[in-house]
């Protein structure tokens, strides 16, 4: 039987519990590079969270990135970000907060270069107070949502189940957050609703193997909850696989069209935070979140006895 086959069928013997030094040190290292891209290099916040100008036009004179930077540089605009669309034949730029008189100029600065007529600019113009209220209702909108989950998870399973979920989604938040500091892909508005968008996803999976621990705890009483949380990961993983796989795809396929077909930057950065959430939920709900569970319920007394009394009679062997 091939091993698809035996993980469709759930008769795979991965021992995941075990492993987990081995799974706890590949997030350790990947954490520890997301915290300090995050440190040193910070988030590229787009201007709707700290304000600013930002601007999009049409290039049929076919400005490169230096061109357009020195012309910008010519009105006193020295910091700006100017992204080229659709293989040059549009172009976005975003400044820091500008004075009346300063942003009319880069407006006129832009259409000169770009050789656009400054009505067919689009231009959004962010001041920092609604920013910096737009970037605090987020984070509001983001711990809502994680205290919501620890309170479903503690009522609908239990409170240590709730605490290895919340790592768990902690785990993927840092490391999606920490991909778009490493990389400087700029954090829209569009990305924010991408983040609640996968943790509800790494969520879903998770909940779907907490559940099944719960079942397989009242189903074998002999057994120790590491052999409990195996059983269960390997009972649910070709679920777990074939659920990531067909949500990579599509997404794989859109952040493929925004970015290089059709130049969409919400495109872009809404399938760029779904793409590199799911792959780390993926790998939290198997790797991190059971394992985390099954180290501190061993801790339990009641499991530890149990822990004890499998240890003296033969067990299956773990991969």
């Amino acid at each position: 039987m091939s091993t698809w086959s035996r993980l469709n069928r759930g008769e795979t013997e991965i021992d995941f519990v075990g492993n987990r030094r081995r799974w706890f040190t590949i997030s350790a290292v990947l954490l520890v590079i997301a915290l300090g891209s995050l440190g040193i290099r910070q988030l590229n916040l787009g201007i709707e969270f700290v304000g600013g100008l930002g601007m999009q036009a049409p290039n049929p004179a076919g400005a490169d990135v230096p061109e357009i930077r020195e012309a910008l540089g010519v009105v006193g605009v020295d910091e700006a970000t100017i992204q080229l669309l659709n293989d040059g034949e549009a172009v976005r730029v975003a400044t820091p907060v500008l004075d009346g008189a300063t942003e009319n100029e880069a407006v006129d600065a832009l259409a000169s270069v770009t050789g656009s007529d400054r009505v067919d600019i689009s231009i959004e113009a962010v001041g920092p107070s609604f920013g910096a209220l737009v970037a605090r209702r987020a984070l509001i909108a983001l711990g809502v949502f994680l205290g919501a989950v620890v309170l479903f998870i503690s009522w609908r399973l239990e409170f240590k189940m709730a605490g290895a979920g919340l790592v768990a989604l902690v785990h993927d938040l840092v490391i999606t957050l920490g991909v778009y500091s490493l990389f400087g892909f700029p954090v829209t508005p569009a990305t924010m609703v991408a983040i609640l968008v996968i943790l509800g996803y790494s969520l879903y999976d998770t909940v779907v193997v907490f559940d099944k621990v719960e079942e397989l705890v009242e189903l074998e009483e002999k057994s120790s909850y590491s052999e409990i949380v195996n059983r269960a990961m390997n009972s649910v993983l070709a679920r777990s696989l074939a659920t990531s796989l067909t949500s990579l795809l599509p997404v794989g396929s859109i952040l493929f069209v925004g970015s290089v077909i059709l130049g969409a930057p919400t495109l872009r950065d809404f399938a760029l935070a779904l793409f590199v959430g799911i792959a780390a939920g993926t790998y939290s709900s198997i790797f991190v979140a059971a394992p985390i569970l099954a180290t501190w319920k061993e801790k339990e007394p009641e499991w530890q006895e149990r822990a004890k009394r499998a240890s003296g009679r033969p067990k299956a062997g773990m991969r």
